[in-house]
């Protein structure tokens, strides 16, 4: 499957595209730029909820495939996205528990597609990730997930604290992935869950720990002592299938 490139370029390009509605992430804007048109910019962007990041003229020009970005970059999302809500309204419509992933700052779009991937076949109602800190739904996320960004729906919330406690209202538990927590077998995965996996270098952070119910590690042997955030999200995930019996 191809995936159109989601970069925008231009000042006029790039102030239409917010304007219309279409999902954008990032805007990468010439540091020290503060004409008005990049100011309107700026304002139409908060409007959205993208982040606006000031940047070295030599980092748009490696972005840029046109030469011509005018001081201003946009990465749009290649897919839309969902509201929580939307995530437990489709297990609803299943008929099962919910079971959702969230993800605390995964950076890497590689990582993030490679777990909505496993989020798919692990039978996740669907996946939720910050606003701030975190790889969007690009391209490169698109082809990461090998075709499951199709099927799995993706939310973009302002705080992962506060949705955590707005899903325990719907009746969901949360378990946190950390090598100083209980072996993962020890713990009962069972029921409406939410998975959260934490950043590539800092984990889960702490106060997104306090909000989890249980934190669980993973048995490891080697001579290292973590695994990639994708790698463990996929551990985890699938204990909590085999705990939940699928397939049996």
């Amino acid at each position: 499957m191809e995936y159109k490139e989601t970069l925008i370029e231009g000042r006029n390009v790039v102030l239409e595209a917010l304007r219309s509605g279409r999902t954008i992430d990032k805007i990468y804007i010439l540091d020290g730029c503060k004409d008005g048109s990049v100011q309107q910019i700026g304002k139409e962007a908060r409007k959205c909820g993208a982040i606006v990041t000031y940047v070295p003229k030599e980092k748009l020009d490696r972005m840029s495939s046109t030469g011509h970005h005018q001081g201003v970059i946009a990465s749009a999302a290649a897919y839309d996205y969902v509201e929580v809500s939307d995530i437990i309204k489709a297990a609803k419509d299943k008929g099962e528990e919910p079971f959702v992933i969230i993800l605390d700052g995964i950076e890497d779009p590689h990582n993030l597609g490679a777990i909505i991937r496993t989020a798919n076949l692990a039978g996740a109602h669907g996946v939720v990730i910050p606003k701030h800190r975190s790889a969007g739904l690009t391209a490169t996320v698109a082809r990461a997930s090998a075709g499951a960004l199709n099927y799995t729906p993706v939310a973009k919330v302002t705080n992962i604290a506060s949705t955590i406690e707005d899903l325990k209202k719907e009746g969901l538990w949360f378990v946190c992935a950390d090598m100083g927590g209980e072996l993962m077998y020890n713990v009962n995965l069972k029921g409406p869950i939410g998975l959260v996996i934490g950043n590539e270098g800092e984990g889960v952070g702490r106060l997104i720990k306090e909000k989890c119910d249980y934190v669980a590690s993973i048995p490891m042997k080697g001579d290292i002592d973590s695994l990639n955030a994708s790698v463990a999200a996929g551990v985890l995930a699938y204990e909590i299938v085999r705990q939940r019996g699928y397939g049996q």
